[in-house]
């Protein structure tokens, strides 16, 4: 690399330049490796100082480092000579792409506060981070957690008993951590907080006592086992906002206010819409949101309208199209191929201004095709399994929940006679059938808002995204079955879980959102490196589109051949700023 001048009649711009021989043609070109500025603006920058002098000094010192990264490195192994005994040469360095956003959220300076407050002498911020960043890579138990921090490039600085004894502060301030997260995450992104969404789930124990926040409670999968709940918030892009912890047998419509009320109040927000499903919308929690500058968008069950209103939902006539004027009969959509195909994917929508318990909020309903299509699958599926349990299985039909295929089965135990018969009889319901299929491609909405009807439903859609943050922790990060017993660990046990989700979703959207959760998380799992002692760091993973990626995202590159300690060192450094 060298100098180049280039005058004008003005000034005189200074490059460095550096010469490349193309075997193809072979010959000669050159280019700029980074231009340094003007002379008046190097002058002003050097305090007066030589540009020319400082230039050449700069441009040797980047030839030294190009000859320092580019010496052919010569390992020392010799076939003769054994390992040395409990030396380990294999580590990860997959969280320090984690570790970059960590740092960016201010965490590590929460984690600071804390310690501030309450003078313990571990470090919080080393147990936290590891936690962090192991419920992401290699979700474990706490045990599993501490022994693991051991296979990261930077060793931990703490024991197993100071994970245990941080996991108390953890909970005691969690609201804190929450709030600070927040006001730190403005300064890396703008958030959609003028959007939120609110849904509840729950995580079970391999336990079959209750105890504190452990109680029977309706299961999301069925289990019979003590849960607890988590309420969780999340901004219009995705981005976890807040969370709560609640005993398994609460209430979730009751868990949405008080989290409310805490973000409100901790968060400084104060206009925005929430956005709920139909097991979260009790008038109550409509009309919270009905106050000062809050709206509600809220799924609403058509089965459980009432008459004259599920009348209008279900009828054929009256139905708008986005960009049309024109009315339209649904019942005309399926008269032929053609016409299924132009609005197969079309949706069709109707609204009305109603007054529930005191409370006017507008019912949107729409249709689509797909959708009908799609429900009516799942139903004739379900349809051939309960024929199979009547054929193969009977025994079992005493006892199923609502979405059971079960519910299409109907038992006959009285003879036309009237009396009472020897064996009973199973049939498949017909009626249930129809009824059900009565409501395929319908779907509604209430909200006090007065946007038009498309723009609701779109903002509504976006509600699949709550559910993928709840998939991640459950399937991803391995947040269920959860072994601790006491209260105020559970919920550090969460909160790592919340801080893990907020660091993956920057992480997805740093990503343009162009790679699977577990695509990511199976990458940085696998990014090891081969210790070479005096020398560095050999990386043993795959260089692929997604390395690349994330190399460029954050702006440091641990693919090459090899990797000094030197230059390793100045990784670390530069995903702490």
């Amino acid at each position: 690399m060298r100098l180049k001048v280039t005058k004008s009649k003005n000034s005189a711009s200074l490059y460095v330049i550096k010469s490349i021989y193309n075997p193809k043609t072979q010959s000669n070109s050159s280019k700029i490796v980074e231009k340094l500025g003007t002379e008046a603006e190097l002058r002003e920058k050097l305090h007066g100082a030589d540009p020319y002098e400082w230039a050449n000094e700069y441009i040797k010192e980047l030839n030294r480092k190009e000859k320092e990264q580019s010496r052919k490195v010569l390992v020392p192994f010799q076939q003769a000579t054994l390992l040395t005994k409990d030396e380990q040469h294999c580590y990860n360095g997959g969280y320090l792409f984690l570790q970059k956003l960590y740092h960016e959220l201010g965490i590590h300076r929460i984690c600071n506060d804390i310690s501030e407050k309450y003078k313990f002498t571990f470090d919080l911020n080393s147990i936290l981070s590891r936690l962090t960043y192991g419920r992401i890579i290699f979700p474990t138990s706490k045990l599993g957690t501490f022994q693991l921090s051991n296979s990261f490039l930077e060793q931990p600085n703490f024991e197993l008993q100071h994970i245990y004894r941080a996991l108390g502060f953890i909970t005691k301030e969690a609201d804190f951590i929450q709030s600070e997260l927040y006001k730190n995450s403005l300064s890396i992104s703008k958030r959609n907080d003028k959007i939120l969404y609110y849904d509840c789930t729950n995580y079970f124990f391999e336990i079959e006592q209750e105890d504190g926040l452990k109680q029977y409670g309706p299961s999301k999968e069925h289990r019979p086992n003590p849960i607890v709940e988590m309420g969780l918030f999340m901004d219009g892009d995705g981005i976890p906002l807040a969370f709560s912890i609640h005993s398994g047998n609460t209430n979730e419509q009751l868990t949405l206010k008080p989290l409310e009320e805490q973000i409100i109040k901790d968060f400084s927000l104060s206009k925005f819409i929430v956005c709920t499903d139909a097991g979260l919308s009790s008038t109550n929690n409509r009309k919270f949101n009905n106050v000062n500058e809050r709206s509600f968008i809220t799924t609403q069950s058509v089965k459980k309208l009432k008459k004259h209103l599920k009348e209008w939902a279900l009828s054929n006539e009256g139905w708008s199209l986005e960009g049309s004027t024109k009315k339209y009969d649904i019942s005309k959509l399926e008269e032929s191929e053609e016409s299924i195909e132009k609005y197969r994917t079309c949706t069709f929508y109707k609204e009305r201004w109603i007054n529930e318990d005191g409370l006017e909020q507008k019912l949107i309903i729409t249709f689509c095709l797909k959708y009908k299509f799609y429900q009516k699958q799942i139903r004739d599926k379900q349809v051939e399994r309960a024929v199979k349990i009547m054929e193969n299985n009977p025994s079992s039909l005493k006892k199923y929940n609502a979405n059971d295929c079960k519910r299409f089965i109907s038992k006959t135990g009285i003879t036309p006679d009237g009396e009472v018969a020897d064996k009973e009889v199973y049939n498949l319901n017909e009626d249930a059938i129809i009824f059900e299929s009565s409501y395929d491609g319908f779907y509604a909405v209430c909200t006090n808002l007065e946007d038009d009807a498309p723009a609701i439903a779109k903002i509504n859609h976006n509600r699949w995204e709550i559910e993928e943050c709840f998939r991640i922790m459950k399937t991803d990060f391995k947040a269920r079955p959860v072994y601790l017993s006491r209260d105020d660990r559970i919920k550090a046990h969460f909160t790592t879980c919340f801080l893990a989700l907020v660091i993956h979703r920057y992480l997805e959207k740093r990503l343009d959102n162009k790679y699977t959760s577990s695509n990511i998380i199976n990458t940085l799992r696998n990014m090891n490196f081969f210790k070479v002692q005096t020398e560095g760091y050999i990386p043993t993973y795959t260089r692929t589109d997604l390395t690349d990626t994330l190399h460029e995202a954050f702006d440091f590159r641990t693919d090459y051949q090899i990797i000094s300690t030197t230059q390793m060192k100045k990784i670390f450094k530069s995903t702490k700023k």
